[in-house]
């Protein structure tokens, strides 16, 4: 049954921003067959995916007695269930009977599970309750010997997480040391706004690969000169013995490599600057970076009357971009009013797809149903439920953004396929892609 890793009313103490020394490094080469190779795929299923924790879902889902959700993951599904107890459960959809999935569809409400093929009935703590013609059985009666199987399930920051693993490590000593700093963000109280799911022609290591590195941030992303500092020279990169990393990228200004650009600082930021009460004339003549400063301060007194609580936050949190990835395939950017969740997850036959998932939570002030998200440049309405949106890639989008990242792997995926790829040669700044692989390595040894 779920452990609920986090009570939301606790106190919670600003995040550490201290940087960490930097790991040893093997510098062994990230091999290209990794991307393609049918055997690195079924080696990552057996000795990856099966043992680390996962998103199933959103807690939000599963308010109710008898709520549940399914999450697909390579070849499994996962059902998730509140009981009857008020414990969330996860188990394997599959019928004990002959392998027919219990559920189907994203989401429901059932008093008991059935399978729809034959009628086996289990209750919401998993145990099979009832079948037909129970005394047909020359072996003796199912109920209560042939019950789902049960998985590791806890709730943490507002998530349903799994893990197929049953010996699994608690999941806040497999995250470690982020914990506390994901905590100081109201995780409980963002709502899912924006739901998308791409299928790619592409691995799912190229999407961690991506989101491990900002090195592609000005070419990739040229209008983000504008409003970010991307220069590794003044971003913060640190990895944890965990196998997690972090990166902070200062926001809400202009890039010191650019010369001019005023206009197009002030257009991006206008919105956000006069929600805030600064004018953004103000910062003309060359005053540009000096939003940042000015912004961090607006929010710190003005937060409260905007029905926000950022008493948890350090200033650098108001404004600046705080990225964080999750071994072996989760990103976390947080925001001040929002949190954009991306995540690849295996195909369950070809290692040259993968599925990518983008969510966007946001934190909408107190007593509002509508709001214009600062991060995400539009209104979001709080009484329309996200509708989760699919598609392959080029068809659906994630946001003008993520669109772009997206637009970059199929064509990666091909050229690692080229008989004149041989190996990686990285900088420096990009060492959170070779700590990744690293740790991929180790796990895949193990």
């Amino acid at each position: 049954m779920a452990t609920i890793a986090w009570q939301p009313d606790v106190a919670r103490p600003l995040a550490d921003m201290s940087k960490l020394r930097e790991p040893e490094f093997r510098n062994t080469p990230i091999t290209p067959e990794r991307y393609f190779s049918k055997e690195w795929a079924d080696r990552e299923w057996e000795k990856l995916w099966t043992r680390t924790w996962q998103i199933a879902g959103m807690v939000a889902q599963l308010p109710n007695r008898g709520d549940w959700l399914t999450a697909d993951f390579g070849p499994e599904t996962i059902l998730c269930v509140r009981g009857d107890d008020g414990e969330v459960r996860a188990f394997y959809n599959v019928c004990q009977h002959r392998g027919m999935p219990v559920v189907s569809g994203e989401q429901g409400n059932a008093r008991r599970l059935v399978c729809p093929y034959h009628g086996w009935a289990y209750d919401l703590a998993g145990k099979l309750r009832t079948v037909p013609d129970e005394a047909d059985f020359l072996q003796g009666s199912p109920c209560g010997r042939l019950n789902l199987v049960e998985i590791p399930c806890e709730l943490w920051a507002g998530f349903v997480w799994i893990n197929m693993d049953p010996n699994a490590v608690p999941l806040r000593t497999y995250l470690g040391p982020i914990v506390p700093q994901i905590e100081t963000y109201p995780m409980e109280k963002m709502v899912r706004t924006h739901w998308v799911t791409i299928e790619g022609n592409f691995n799912w290591k190229l999407v961690q690969d991506n989101f491990n590195e900002s090195y592609h941030v000005p070419f990739v992303h040229p209008q983000t000169k504008f409003v970010m500092e991307y220069s590794h020279h003044y971003c913060q990169f640190d990895l944890y013995p965990e196998g997690h990393a972090r990166m902070f990228m200062p926001g809400a200004g202009p890039t010191r490599q650019l010369q001019g650009g005023e206009n197009e600082t002030l257009a991006y930021l206008a919105e956000e600057l006069a929600f805030w009460g600064l004018d953004p004339e103000q910062f003309r003549g060359g005053k540009t970076r000096e939003i940042r400063a000015a912004l961090q301060k607006a929010k710190r007194e003005k937060g409260a009357e905007k029905g926000f609580d950022f008493s948890t936050y350090r200033d650098e949190q108001l404004t600046d971009h705080w990225h964080y990835t999750i071994f072996p395939n989760l990103s976390f950017s947080l925001k001040p009013d929002g949190n954009i969740w991306l995540r690849a997850r295996p195909h369950e036959r070809d290692p040259e797809k993968c599925y990518f998932d983008m969510w966007y939570l946001t934190l909408f002030p107190e007593g509002t149903e509508r709001y214009y998200s600062q991060s995400m440049a539009e209104w979001v309405d709080l009484s329309v439920p996200a509708p989760h949106v699919q598609g392959k890639a080029g068809e659906v989008s994630c946001g003008p953004g993520i669109d772009q990242d997206v637009a970059i792997w199929e064509a990666q995926q091909r050229g690692l396929k080229s008989r004149g790829y041989r190996r990686d040669y990285l900088a420096w700044q990009e060492r959170r892609v070779r700590y990744f692989h690293e740790n991929l390595e180790k796990w895949l040894a193990d």
